[in-house]
C-alpha cells in the first residue's frame, strides 16, 4: 500500500500539467487554415485596419513584380509578435542562413532564388539568402505606431511587438527605390 500515495501524487501532477496546458493559448502555431477560410478567416481581412481594430500588414514587392502593395488587417486587441501576425496572415518570410529571421531575405518567394533580381547595379545578382542581402536589393521592415510616422523597425520580426493600431510593412528596395513606405 505504500505505492498508493506515490501513484496519487503522479496522477495529481499529470492532471495539473494537463489543466495548465489546456489554459495556455498561443498564436505561434496557428491553425493550418488561413485568410481564405477556416479558423484564421476571422483573424485576417483584406485591406488596412481601421482605427485600432488590429495590426495592418503591408507587403510591398512592387520593385520586383510591378504589383500593387498588398495590405491585410490582422484583427487583435492585444500586443503580438510581428512574426506571429505575419504567420497568421500567411505571409511567408525567409531569413538568412547567417542571421536567421533577424534579417529578412525572401517574402512570399521573392526575390527568386534562381533568377536575377533585375538590378542595374549588378544585373546578374541572384539572392542566395546566405548572409546579408545586397545593399541595392533588400527587404526592410518598417513600423508605423498608431498615430505615428513610418520608421525602420529597431528589432527583428521575432522580437518586434506590435500593438492594435500599428502598421508594419515589408518593403523591397531595388536600386534605391522605393526608399520608404508610401504614406
Amino acid at each position: 500500500m505504500t505505492s498508493t500515495p506515490r501513484i496519487l501524487t503522479l496522477l495529481a501532477a499529470g492532471a495539473l500539467a494537463l489543466g495548465l496546458a489546456a489554459c495556455t493559448t498561443t498564436i505561434a502555431d496557428p491553425p493550418a487554415t488561413g485568410p481564405t477560410g477556416g479558423a484564421n478567416a476571422a483573424l485576417v481581412t483584406s485591406g488596412a485596419c481601421t482605427g485600432d481594430d488590429g495590426v495592418t500588414i503591408i507587403v510591398d514587392a512592387s520593385a520586383l513584380d510591378d504589383a500593387e502593395p498588398q495590405a491585410q488587417c490582422f484583427l487583435t486587441d492585444e500586443s503580438v509578435p510581428a512574426a506571429d501576425a505575419l504567420t497568421v496572415a500567411q505571409v511567408d518570410v525567409e531569413g538568412t542562413d547567417q542571421y536567421g529571421d533577424q534579417v529578412v531575405c525572401r517574402v512570399n518567394g521573392l526575390p527568386s532564388a534562381s533568377e536575377p533580381v533585375g538590378s542595374t547595379e549588378d544585373p546578374a545578382y541572384v539572392e542566395s539568402c546566405e548572409t546579408m542581402p545586397a545593399a541595392f536589393a533588400y527587404w526592410s521592415l518598417w513600423l508605423k505606431p498608431a498615430g505615428g510616422e513610418w520608421d525602420y523597425a529597431q528589432e527583428g520580426l521575432s522580437t518586434l511587438q506590435v500593438e492594435p493600431g500599428d502598421s508594419i510593412e515589408l518593403l523591397f528596395t531595388l536600386d534605391g527605390a522605393p526608399a520608404a513606405p508610401a504614406a
